[in-house]
């Protein structure tokens, strides 16, 4: 089940095209990496899907409706460009905001005490945002995003500004969020974020989604059948029916190489032919990072 499917969504903006025809779906109580170098068209996706612009074509459903005003209530969105009144007290603040999104001043009040505590920010309540340090300031817009509880939640760079302590405190959050049922949506351009937390993702480059999926099966698609060995000794392979990169010097006389195996051959096979040549520290499949994968998918874009 779909929290949200983009169907076929174009956008232009005085003559330039920010979204072409492009289609995701986003499953219900996933992280979900929105993927793209700067001017992909990741922003403007996010703007049609709170609702601060609408498409010039194609539409877009929020849990099998199309996409209505209702929909904002259940949608938290923490933008890059972060938003706080700055000369307005912190608690007075969350409390309007949280009115905003639907809760009562009682039920906010409740929330917020919760979040105060765990955020162990309980001291700033009277502090007005000015008087914050950007972090401390990204803390409180993080709160406004997700203390109304909803069911969808858009993170566009949430980690920007924060010391590796709290980047680590906003992270768990977020995953536990995702356990209490809610959907992120994670734009960033951090892929050791996305490595470590999404569980499908969709990359944009020039207003075209060039691909989307679960990031276990894009990972096994975007693989080469190269296994990395690090040994000591002299290694002398088939090179009819290898292909070897050069070795690179590691420490104490180790060298580490790639090896690509053809169709046909196992890993096993490989590793028999090694083990009778070197002596061997470290063996394993080359697994592509999101980052290859990042560099790969966008680089194979045609220009035009």
């Amino acid at each position: 089940m779909n929290i949200i499917e983009v169907q076929h969504v174009s956008k232009e903006y005085a003559n330039h095209k920010a979204l072409d025809d492009v289609s995701i779906n986003i499953p219900k109580g996933c992280i979900f990496g929105l993927l793209g170098p700067n001017g992909a068209g990741k922003t403007s996706l996010i703007r049609i899907i709170n609702q601060i612009t609408g498409p010039d074509s194609g539409q877009i459903l929020f849990d099998g409706q199309p996409l209505n005003q209702k929909h904002i209530s259940r949608i938290g969105y923490l933008p890059e460009e972060r938003g706080l009144y700055k000369k307005m007290k912190v608690g007075e603040q969350l409390l309007y905001l949280a009115q905003l999104k639907g809760l009562s001043q009682k039920e906010a009040m409740e929330k917020l005490k919760i979040w105060f505590v765990k955020f162990d920010i309980k001291t700033w309540w009277d502090k007005t945002v000015s008087d914050l340090s950007k972090g401390m300031q990204q803390k409180v817009q993080f709160v406004s995003t997700v203390m109304h509880e909803p069911d969808l939640i858009i993170l566009d760079e949430p980690f920007s500004g924060f010391d590796p302590i709290n980047a680590n405190l906003i992270r768990d959050e977020i995953l536990e969020l995702k356990q209490k049922g809610s959907t992120i949506i994670f734009s960033t351009h951090r892929m050791e974020t996305v490595e470590e937390l999404c569980d499908n993702i969709a990359l944009i480059h020039k207003a075209k989604k060039v691909l989307d999926g679960p990031k276990r099966q894009i990972k096994e698609e975007f693989k080469t059948n190269t296994f990395f060995v690090e040994y000591r000794g002299q290694l002398v392979v088939n090179t009819d029916l290898y292909s070897l990169e050069p070795s690179k010097e590691l420490d104490e006389g180790y060298k580490r190489t790639s090896i690509h195996l053809p169709a046909g051959i196992t890993p096993n096979q490989l590793l028999g032919d090694l083990v009778n040549q070197v002596e061997i520290r470290s063996f394993g499949e080359n697994i592509p990072t999101m980052s290859d994968i990042f560099m790969r998918a966008v680089n194979e874009v045609p220009e035009g």
